[in-house]
């Protein structure tokens, strides 16, 4: 691999993390042998496991994350179901527009009857999840809620935008 590459691949991870490991990984992507093909899937398996790392850090030498970090939290199904579940009603949507363009039609069709059994689906998972979360991590779970409101304002964005 070339070592800038390997140098800028290195960089992406946070600062303790490299600081920790960032010569040895350097010098695992030099040493890596290059076959064709692998490049691409080396940079996309380090620029995911940068991003893991932002997510849920590790703590020390044990490799360990804290399990009421926001990192251990988000691997909950209670908590990225709404996520998935608002990027999909979002997709339908997009998709649906994509396809159809803008349209009013008198029957509603079977992606807006899925986007709203999406929609109203995930409510149930979203107060489990507050329920559940909230007394035990509070800070993380309320990031996490910030992150679902998001998730659902973008999927009903293009509804009212478009007066679907």
């Amino acid at each position: 691999m070339n070592p800038g590459l390997a140098h800028l691949l290195t960089r992406l991870y946070p600062r303790d993390w490299r600081d920790r490991y960032g010569e040895e990984m350097e010098q695992l992507l030099l040493a890596e042998p290059a076959r064709p093909g692998d490049s691409i899937r080396i940079v996309a398996d380090v620029i995911h496991s940068a991003v893991s790392e932002y997510i849920a850090s590790t703590q020390g030498g044990s490799m360990q994350t804290s399990p009421r970090s926001f990192g251990s939290i988000l691997k909950q199904p209670s908590a990225f179901l709404p996520v998935a579940m608002s990027l999909t009603g979002l997709a339908l949507v997009l998709g649906h527009i994509a396809i159809y363009g803008v349209v009013r039609e008198a029957d509603e069709g079977a992606v807006a009857h899925l986007w709203q059994l999406l929609m109203a689906g995930q409510l149930p998972v979203l107060a489990f999840f507050a329920i559940k979360w909230l007394p035990l991590a509070p800070k993380p779970t309320l990031y996490m809620l910030g992150l679902q409101a998001v998730a659902a304002l973008a999927a009903v964005a293009p509804v009212f935008i478009f007066n679907l």
